[in-house]
């Protein structure tokens, strides 16, 4: 059983679901402190002069966890998003095949930047087809300690091994995965090329490290395959 744990994220990035693709259960840590200009409430698309923020505008106070952080719904944000999307993707192979998914998702007024983010991530990985069980950490009990909470969670499905993201080996505690007979694997991910809208010769070239979207609407159903392949063996 191979188990891995993140923050749900505002449209995340390619390696983030990499890494679901990878385990069999994936825990949504929602129940963490909220960071400001981190991946919890924005994330970069492309566009002709490079990337632009699309970011989520949020009324928080500090301390407040991702699934206490509200949407500030006076600013017409969804619409934005939208707008970008469109000006930006439209002429893009599949767009027009999976825009629709993306439309009705943020055409609902969100309140809660949690529940936003958790149901961008299930439809991406319906659209991915990837099958990984996912759960939220708040419905578990675990110790509130940045390494331990992760021990917690992983022996509470009874799991053999603990995914890492990049740098894992710099903040956990590994010495407490040990003593519960937990192994630790850390991703390897490079980061894949793929064809990119606004790649000529005038523009910045490939552009990687932007929210999965854009590998989505320019490879549609090949999008899971390629970025499987910037996964590499440790």
């Amino acid at each position: 059983m191979i188990i891995t744990i993140h923050q749900p994220q505002y449209l995340p990035w390619l390696g983030y679901f990499d890494k679901i693709a990878k385990a069999d259960i994936f825990i949504l840590l929602d129940n963490v402190q909220f960071k400001k200009n981190e991946w919890q409430n924005r994330n970069r698309i492309r566009t002709p002069e490079g990337w632009q923020w699309l970011t989520v505008p949020v009324l928080h106070h500090f301390g407040d966890k991702i699934n206490e952080t509200k949407i500030n719904n006076k600013e017409p944000w969804r619409k934005k998003h939208l707008r970008a999307l469109e000006l930006n993707y439209s002429k893009a192979p599949f767009f027009a095949q999976y825009y629709p998914r993306f439309q009705e998702g943020l055409n609902h007024e969100w309140d809660n930047l949690s529940d936003l983010n958790v149901y961008f991530v299930g439809m991406i990985l319906d659209m991915l087809k990837v099958k990984t069980k996912t759960v939220l950490a708040s419905e578990y009990e675990a110790t509130e300690h940045k390494t331990l909470r992760l021990v917690d969670l992983c022996k509470t499905f009874k799991a053999q091994t603990y995914l890492s993201g990049q740098g894992g080996q710099d903040y956990l505690d590994v010495e407490q995965f040990k003593i519960n007979n937990i192994d630790i694997v850390i991703q390897k991910y490079e980061h894949p090329v793929y064809n990119q809208m606004w790649q000529g010769p005038k523009s910045q070239g490939f552009i990687s490290h932007l929210s999965i979207i854009d590998l989505i609407f320019n490879s549609g159903p090949e999008s899971l395959r390629i970025l499987s392949s910037g996964e590499k063996q440790t």
